[in-house]
């Protein structure tokens, strides 16, 4: 089933009218009059996905539009929660590898990649790697965008200034406040808190520099992250990418998941940030706003939606410098998934015989194509199973839920606080304002708390 019925509350805590939505047409109308909520753009909606990966129907890779390149995971913090945390090493890579990967290159991008990103570990572990790699990939497409996300505690005004000749975009890690929960403090460090203001400075007015922040249990403000990046930078437009709740990669990533206690008071309060404006700034919450705001707007049907990370697409390639296809830039040549299957999918020398056998695409799994918040969403990570995934499922879901009221008030002019349909019942109650019994859900005595947002 993919209809749901979404109950609602009019801005002044009155209870509105039902409406219905269809997450495979991205349908939203009223119950009662069966209108559109919104007139459709649909003559323009995107084209359906082509091709949805699994273990017995894997994905193919062709020449990228995307290239992920590996350095090795190796890094000088070890954070709490970190994807790469567990993940089995491969041989370290050196900086006599570099010419065998770029005269090989021509045998496989076949066409310019749009877009490079340099991935470690912490990649300015590898500067010693990353900077013949980078320079002669640079000549080679000059065109190309250029990435890399890091810790910062290594840069220095060398580095920085070749990062912007090179015409890097940098995303520093960083959780804002909670920075102490996730790892070692590079800001606490003058020299290093110098170094990272230095890019800053430099990068920020050409909009390539974001600090990359992530929520979890207890770090779930992006109103607070937002504000301390404002304090840090002096910089009331500074860019916070990610901003989304953390997936469970592993132990570390499981403790710093929500508890079913948890859930309703972590979307309040992402709700709240969300309406007054106080996280407009950060991706994980501004841009999937819109995006959901979109998919009704043009009717988006669910095929059309991609896996949250791309690295499903046949045009997105990870690869190490050896040439090892990877399921993405998380994991090793070593690595096993889940499922058992080799996080080492094929080899550059024979691209045509890669194949995503590690990874499982939201439309087969179970739960996903009926999730009213799939549009949000989009499968979490693709790779995970058992436990971690249903720990992260959780986790994505009161992330995403706030986004989905948000963008049905934006619409319709209405506070959704329940989802009627195949749910479970911890997932249909959106803030904790209803209650359940043998009958039909009834509001709460008090009404919804809606903030007065200063003009």
């Amino acid at each position: 089933m993919s209809t749901f019925l979404i109950r609602t509350l009019t801005p002044s805590g009155e209870s509105g009218p039902t409406l219905r939505y269809d997450n495979q047409t991205s349908a939203l109308t009223d119950l009662k009059t069966g209108e559109p909520v919104v007139k459709s753009f649909a003559a323009i909606r995107p084209e359906c996905q082509d091709f949805a990966t699994s273990r017995d129907n894997p994905a193919t890779k062709v020449s990228p539009r995307v290239l992920k390149i590996s350095l090795g995971l190796s890094c000088n913090y070890e954070c709490e929660y970190c994807s790469q945390r567990f993940v089995p090493r491969a041989a370290e890579t050196n900086p006599s590898e570099v010419q065998s990967f770029l005269n090989g290159l021509d045998d496989w991008v076949t066409v310019p990649p749009e877009r490079i990103e340099f991935w470690g570990g912490e990649p300015f572990v590898y500067i010693k790697t990353l900077r013949p790699l980078a320079n002669a990939l640079r000549t080679k497409y000059p065109s190309a965008g250029f990435s890399v996300i890091t810790n910062g505690s290594l840069l220095n005004p060398e580095i920085n200034h070749w990062l912007d000749e090179m015409g890097f975009s940098v995303g520093i890690s960083h959780d804002g406040p909670g920075q102490h929960v996730r790892g070692p403090d590079p800001l606490a460090d003058p020299e290093k808190r110098a170094a990272i203001l230095d890019l800053y400075q430099r990068l920020a007015p050409k909009g390539r520099m974001s600090f990359n922040a992530m929520l979890n249990r207890a770090n779930i403000s992006r109103a607070a992250i937002q504000q301390f990046f404002t304090e840090l930078t002096q910089d009331p437009d500074v860019m916070i990418a990610e901003g989304a709740f953390v997936d469970a990669y592993d132990p570390g990533g499981l403790s710093l998941s929500l508890a079913p206690d948890e859930f309703h008071a972590f979307r309040r309060t992402a709700f709240h940030e969300i309406r007054q404006g106080k996280a407009d700034r950060v991706s994980g919450a501004r841009d999937r706003v819109a995006s959901f705001i979109n998919s009704i707007r043009l009717q988006r049907p669910a095929s059309s939606v991609a896996q949250k990370c791309g690295m499903d697409r046949s045009d997105a390639l990870a690869v190490d410098l050896r040439g090892n296809v990877l399921t993405c830039q998380n994991v090793s040549a070593q690595a096993m998934a889940p499922n058992a299957e080799s996080h080492r999918i094929g080899h550059v020398g024979d691209l045509a015989s890669v194949a995503l056998r590690t990874a499982t695409h939201w439309s087969k799994r179970s739960d996903c194509p009926k999730c009213p918040v799939l549009h949000i969403c989009k499968g979490a990570c693709m790779f995970l199973e058992g436990p971690l995934w249903e720990a992260s499922c959780n986790n994505a879901y009161s992330d995403a839920l706030p986004i989905f009221a948000a963008g049905i008030e934006f619409l319709a002019g209405l506070v959704p606080i329940y989802i009627e349909g195949d749910l479970p019942d911890d997932r249909k109650d959106i803030f904790g304002l209803t209650h359940t019994g043998t009958k039909a859900p009834t509001r709460a005595a008090r009404p919804f708390p809606i903030p007065v947002v200063a003009a």
